[in-house]
């Protein structure tokens, strides 16, 4: 599925591509290419498209580990430019199975959850480009 991601018309306009989701399950590694789609006024990347990259996935690695007993939304975000980003810019997103582990035995509780998640966009040299926060929603399903 992730792999069909890449022909998301947003994403697929905005030159952001899934590069590696298969090989580890709590893992998602995304790329931004600077073209001129994505070019702000000032030749680097759009922020717009820097925070569309990083938008659902966290949602999307919360919602493959829990399965479809759970209801995961995001609920708020922030985003903080650090640095103009020139050229292709990557985001690794991670959540740890202790992590998913501890969300399914509060929502398996009856708990709403609202875990944070952050990730850096970092240039094609590790340098910050921007970071990135998101609040999630998480509840088991009522039957």
């Amino acid at each position: 599925m992730m792999r069909l991601i890449n022909f998301y018309p947003p994403f697929l306009g905005a030159g952001i591509r899934v590069l590696s989701a298969s090989l580890d399950p709590h893992t998602i590694k995304v790329r931004l290419a600077l073209n001129w789609l994505n070019r702000n006024l000032f030749g680097t990347q759009f922020g717009g498209s820097l925070y569309a990259m990083c938008d659902p996935f966290f949602a999307v690695l919360l919602l493959q580990n829990l399965g479809s007993d759970y209801v995961v939304w995001d609920k708020a975000a922030s985003i903080q430019f650090l640095r103009p980003g020139r050229g292709p810019v990557y985001a690794t997103f991670h959540i740890p199975p202790e992590t998913v582990a501890e969300i399914r035995a509060r929502a398996d509780g009856g708990e709403k959850i609202e875990p944070a998640f952050q990730v850096d966009v970092v240039d094609e040299a590790g340098q910050v480009v921007a970071h990135v926060e998101k609040l999630l929603y998480v509840r088991k399903k009522t039957a």
